[in-house]
């Protein structure tokens, strides 16, 4: 799955055109390395998104797209949160 679906699908970011702005920006990375919009994910990858003043890192568990709004956090698996 395209990075970009996913972080939507997750609700990580809210909308599709937003994930892909901020992968552009060069502000989410998969496993440590920069990823474009449509960097394939795989399950056990970890993202790591920046927003203005925090980070939020994340582990992939699951690539279900027929997920509704309230289960998408069954998606990922929470590791940290920093703030800057």
């Amino acid at each position: 799955m395209r990075l970009d679906k996913y972080l939507k699908i997750s609700r990580l970011i809210k909308r599709r055109t937003l994930a892909k702005e901020v992968a552009k920006n060069e502000r989410v990375l998969v496993n440590g390395i920069s990823a474009k919009p449509s960097k394939e994910i795989k399950i056990n990858d970890e993202i790591t998104i920046e927003f203005g003043n925090k980070s939020v890192t994340v582990k992939v568990v699951s690539l279900e797209t027929s997920v509704k709004k309230e289960n998408a956090s069954a998606l990922y698996e929470f590791i940290s949160e920093t703030q800057k």
